[in-house]
């Protein structure tokens, strides 16, 4: 646990394990303690680094900037760390700035995940379509029910409430979220050709970046895969946990970033290491 000074502003963030790096950076409704699901099983074979972007959790935001602010905060974790080359997994908000950083930096990335999220990137055509379609149909509901899959909700009560309780310790929210990742989003077609193998995973059930988009999207980019949860929502990595650390932990050893621990996979998603 610790706190990076960036101008008046304080950045938190925690680093766990060892091995190569990964980033985690999470969505509007989280903090670095959303993915309590992953740190732990993650870093038994990497070193994990989470963080709360400016205005959530911990970190502050008196600048007012914003998400303008998400990519230069993350460059300044990474100098501050000094990493040369990181993997990035961003969800939903955080995927808007691990693209957009991606983008502006693809020397000091080494792989890219985007987790439910088209943030940050151009949408055109049909898909330009579904996405209005889904902000016009989502804009008044609750953020637990815009992240939630409604059959997660029933079944896990508790869970659910977690995830609230969590999101209660941010100063921000989808209502006084300013700034913009970048004056230009980045074309699909750009994002694949940077450099790095590009992961998407979504619910099929999301109803904020709906499963249709995503294909779509992902078809236009090179060198790009695509993971589906089946009954699952906007929170692939807090709805379906072990299918997700699954899932990123195959795409990691895809991209040659070799785990200090080999059997940290669990199986049950139907992921055999060699």
């Amino acid at each position: 646990m610790a706190i990076l000074n960036i101008g008046d502003d304080q950045l938190y963030y925690e680093v766990h394990g060892k091995g190569e790096p990964l980033i985690l950076a999470h969505g509007l409704g989280g903090n670095h303690a959303i993915w309590y699901k992953q740190v732990d099983v993650l870093a038994r074979a990497y070193q994990v680094i989470t963080f709360d972007h400016r205005g959530f959790g911990n970190s502050t935001d008196h600048a007012g900037l914003g998400r303008s602010g998400f990519v230069d905060d993350l460059k300044a974790l990474l100098d501050h760390l000094q990493l040369d080359k990181v993997a990035l997994i961003g969800q939903s908000m955080g995927g808007g700035t691990a693209i957009t950083f991606a983008s502006q930096y693809p020397q000091r990335v080494s792989a890219l995940m985007i987790a439910d999220s088209l943030h940050g990137l151009k949408e055109d055509g049909q898909v330009a379509d579904i996405m209005d379609k889904a902000r016009a149909e989502t804009a008044q509901l609750s953020q637990l029910d815009r992240v939630l899959g409604a059959d997660f909700k029933l079944k896990n009560s508790e869970q659910a409430l977690l995830y609230r309780q969590i999101s209660s310790f941010n100063q921000t929210d989808k209502n006084t979220l300013s700034g913009q990742y970048a004056e230009q989003k980045v074309a699909p077609e750009q994002l694949g050709k940077l450099g790095f193998p590009v992961l998407f995973v979504a619910g099929q059930d999301d109803i904020l970046f709906p499963i249709e988009a995503i294909r779509l999207v992902q078809e236009q980019v090179p060198n790009s895969f695509i993971v589906e949860f089946d009954h699952c929502g906007h929170s692939a990595f807090f709805e379906k946990p072990v299918e997700f650390n699954d899932s990123l932990l195959s795409f990691l050893q895809m991209a040659e970033l070799e785990p200090l621990n080999q059997s940290v996979h669990s199986n049950s998603a139907g992921y055999i290491h060699p």
